[in-house]
């Protein structure tokens, strides 16, 4: 699974004006974030904006993104929800051309307890054509995939190769890197603490802050990787406020903000999303400007 080590970028779903997708823009991130050194691609996930598209829209998105990727980077679909019957049916269903992994991100708003958690990703599991990276993200979800669900399912599936944590609990993170598989991937689903992350055995991240620098962030993932974590730290202070500024205002308003500013592709979002307000759209022109040039 060397495949998800590195630098994984969760792709923003570039939109026009009108609200549809933008279809020219997309492919002119995906040539930029593989022409950025990136490691792999992770299509509508939380960041895509995936839970205002149809699941016609998703469709050809996917279709869409496996084409124009032509395999020259990997290639990982996001396909999560509350509904497991529905995820399951969906994974079923899933034209696999072109992919190679599935990231589901744990039931939002339902509120399973941990057994619930374990049964929803084992009926994926089971239903899968994939292998399969959990999605860990509290902040969102309003339930934590604790540390001994996590390493359940590592040890009772063999196709769950992995996970994206993005609870920011240390102590969990321990707890995993202890005891899982030593196959099973830890990554990080959390730009601001991935340095830390890895200095704990993470492989890598999956990231919002990629889109918008992916060079500039895919080298301090390299120098992690390498163990030089004094150059590693230096590059990580350069990206401590452009990464606030990324989130100040919501996740992806802030990174579609700077990709209009790069002009990869414009910065519309769907509702209940908007945009960033002018004053930050300035300040992450600034700070966009010392980390690009």
């Amino acid at each position: 699974m060397e495949m998800f080590h590195g630098t994984g970028v969760a792709m923003v779903t570039p939109f026009n004006s009108d609200g549809g997708v933008d279809y020219a823009g997309l492919e002119n991130l995906i040539n930029y974030l593989i022409n950025g050194g990136v490691n792999y691609l992770v299509s509508l996930g939380t960041t895509g904006e995936s839970a205002t598209l149809s699941k016609e829209e998703k469709k050809k998105v996917w279709a869409f993104t496996a084409e124009k990727v032509n395999k020259r980077v990997h290639l990982v679909a996001g396909i999560g929800g509350n509904n497991t019957y529905e995820v399951v049916e969906t994974v079923k269903q899933f034209d696999t051309t072109g992919y190679d992994a599935i990231l589901s991100a744990s039931p939002h708003y339902n509120k399973p307890i941990q057994e619930g958690i374990y049964q929803h990703y084992k009926a994926i599991a089971e239903a899968s054509p994939l292998p399969i990276i959990l999605y860990n993200v509290p902040g969102r979800t309003g339930s934590n995939v604790s540390a001994e669900t996590t390493v359940r399912l590592a040890h009772d599936f063999s196709n769950i190769i992995g996970i994206k944590e993005a609870s920011g609990n240390f102590d969990q993170f321990n707890q995993i890197m202890r005891d899982k598989p030593d196959s099973f991937l830890f990554i990080s689903g959390d730009d601001p603490v991935t340095l830390p992350m890895m200095s704990l055995g993470a492989v890598g991240v999956i990231s919002v802050v990629g889109n918008a620098v992916p060079k500039q962030f895919s080298d301090m993932i390299k120098l992690c990787a390498a163990g030089d974590f004094k150059a590693a730290q230096e590059a990580h202070y350069r990206f401590i406020d452009f990464t606030r500024l990324m989130f100040s205002e919501g996740s992806p308003g802030g990174v579609k903000t700077a990709l209009k500013q790069l002009g990869v592709c414009g910065d519309t979002l769907r509702l209940p999303l908007v945009q960033v307000s002018s004053t930050t759209a300035d300040k992450i022109a600034v700070e966009l400007k010392k980390i690009v040039g």
